[in-house]
């Protein structure tokens, strides 16, 4: 037998190495797509609420207006690279940037993890990314862009259609039901609740069907109840102050994405 014989691995252990490297570059390409998508959706959270076009003008720095080169856009690398400042001026560069980006990448993992290649993957990253968008933009500036909200419908129907007829169904019951409660709630605290949360309940509901966005809500409500009962006992609002509710209702997307099915199931069972 020669050297080269001898040193083949029998098949039943090449082919799961095999499988485990297939998985491994899978799931390398999933992190790296949810990093480049970070890196799009930073220059909408900082572009969409000021009215500058996503196409041009290119990056660049605000502080000394140098457009910014192949080397300041990697994502997360170009940040460490550049030790958070910018290449020409030194102006601090936000951490919010790569962590973003950072969030993404593992968002997308996780997703991955749950769905796998399939359909309901394609329309639960696309709902994650306009979430981390519409989550960043309602903190910093009070809104939820309308762009934002009607880029998800469109993409939203196709990805339904990929799913099932029934699933088209539940997401228009869904979205009816998830935009009018959220609308019922604003009439009934006078305002309480903005018309961008409505549009987005709406939203929630067409990605997730009329069963799910109820479970959102409820954990949105109780999410955001506990964050205000924390941020009025630190002394940093009062309860005539209002909490952005899209960041709540984000994080409790999240949560139903992962677990929706295994709670609702469990729910069924009590009775």
């Amino acid at each position: 037998m020669c050297f080269r014989c001898r040193l083949r691995l029998p098949r039943k252990i090449t082919i799961p190495l095999r499988k485990g490297l297939k998985c491994m570059m899978d799931w390398l390409f999933v992190f790296v797509l949810g990093l480049v998508t970070g890196s799009f959706l930073n220059a909408c959270i900082y572009r969409i609420p000021r009215g500058i076009s996503l196409i041009t003008p290119p990056s660049r720095c605000p502080r000394c207006n140098n457009t910014l080169g192949a080397v300041d856009l990697v994502p997360v690398l170009s940040y460490l690279f550049l030790t958070g400042k910018c290449r020409r001026c030194r102006e601090r560069i936000s951490p919010r940037y790569p962590l973003v980006e950072l969030a993404c990448g593992t968002g997308f993992l996780i997703l991955y993890f749950k769905f796998g290649p399939a359909p309901e993957y394609l329309a639960a990253i696309t709902l994650f990314s306009g979430l981390v968008a519409i989550s960043l933009i309602d903190l910093e500036h009070g809104i939820i862009p309308d762009t934002i909200n009607l880029t998800l419908v469109v993409a939203g129907v196709p990805l339904l259609l990929l799913q099932s007829g029934h699933a088209v169904l539940n997401g228009l019951l869904g979205a009816l039901l998830g935009g009018g409660l959220l609308l019922l709630a604003a009439v009934v605290s006078r305002g309480g609740m903005g018309g961008g949360d409505i549009k987005l309940a709406a939203v929630l509901g067409l990605y997730l069907g009329w069963v799910n966005v109820l479970l959102v809500l409820f954990v949105a409500f109780l999410i955001g109840a506990a964050a205000g009962l924390v941020w009025v006992w630190t002394k940093r609002k009062t309860m005539k102050q209002t909490l952005p509710f899209a960041p709540f209702l984000s994080v409790a997307t999240f949560i139903v994405l992962l677990w929706g099915g295994e709670t609702i199931d469990w729910y069924r069972g009590l009775f």
